[in-house]
């Protein structure tokens, strides 16, 4: 039977998991602590088993507060032994850092942006893992512009070349899927449309029929430090390798096409949307 081990059973690793077990695959977590379906993160003895068991095993836990990663720092060694099998693991488009709007490609040099600890931690596990995918913003149900805008707390900062690239939950699941069989390596999994954060939100407000917030100065936004990071970069993400060698297309190609399937899932057009992205305990982040 194939078994999955999953560090970090966050929104995009989650949704891997329910596919898979809907598969008849035997899937295994580690949160902080153990409960069904998931192992305790410190507890070595069962992270060894599970390890040993596993066919194929994904990382999905970014670096800590204090920029170590957490995974490689207390099982790199015994993943390094891991000589079967597949390995994948979640990393960030952010290592590129800012672009000026050009596009990017796996080629491009990383870490020189804002999120250092984020390059450091791609750059470690390209020596362990076989796949290595570099995300976007990740949106999905529940966790996209339509909670921000039905609950006010969507901007549209004026800022007229600032561009992104996004992708959609479902897509990034897919595209780790299509990698079971495909060439080892490094690829970015992003939609085929990058475009402005204000686009997204006018869609999201389109759909859910409420006005668009009024247009703001990023110093008038009262941004949290975060949220004005992502702001201080601008790129567009081109994803040929993936569909070159893992054959894999985005279901959304573009943001109105994933808007449109979050909007149809939520069952709802009101500004009643539940706006809790659905983390998990512990360090399960993407």
């Amino acid at each position: 039977m194939a078994a999955i081990l999953i560090f970090g059973l966050g929104y995009t690793a989650s949704r891997l998991a329910a596919r898979l077990r809907g598969e008849g695959w035997s899937v295994i977590g580690t949160r902080r602590a153990a409960d069904a379906g998931a192992v305790a993160f410190d507890d070595e003895d069962a992270v060894r088993i599970a390890i040993a068991g596993a066919t194929h095993i994904l990382c999905s836990v970014p670096p800590d507060a204090h920029g170590i990663d957490p995974v490689i720092d207390r099982y790199g060694a015994l993943l390094a032994q891991q000589a079967r099998g597949w390995i994948g693991y979640l990393s960030s488009t952010g290592v590129y850092g800012d672009t000026r709007g050009a596009w990017v490609d796996e080629s491009a040099p990383t870490g020189t942006g804002r999120r250092s600890a984020r390059a450091d931690a791609d750059r470690a596990w390209q020596a362990l893992a076989t796949h290595l995918f570099r995300l976007p913003g990740i949106y999905g149900p529940g966790r996209s512009a339509l909670e921000r805008v039905a609950t006010g707390r969507a901007h549209r900062i004026d800022l007229p070349d600032q561009v992104f690239s996004r992708i959609h939950v479902e897509d990034i699941v897919d595209a780790m899927i299509a990698s079971f069989d495909g060439p080892r390596g490094v690829y970015n999994i992003a939609d085929d449309r990058p475009c402005s954060q204000n686009a997204v939100i006018e869609e999201a407000c389109h759909l859910l029929r409420l006005p668009a917030p009024a247009l703001q100065s990023l110093d008038g936004a009262g941004l949290s430090p975060m949220a004005r990071g992502f702001y201080a970069e601008n790129r567009r993400v081109a994803n040929g390798r993936a569909k070159r060698l893992l054959g894999w297309r985005p279901r959304f190609a573009d943001y109105r096409a994933g808007l449109a399937d979050c909007f149809a899932r939520s069952a709802t057009s009101s500004p009643t949307i539940d706006s809790t992205p659905p983390t998990a305990a512990g360090i399960d982040q993407r």
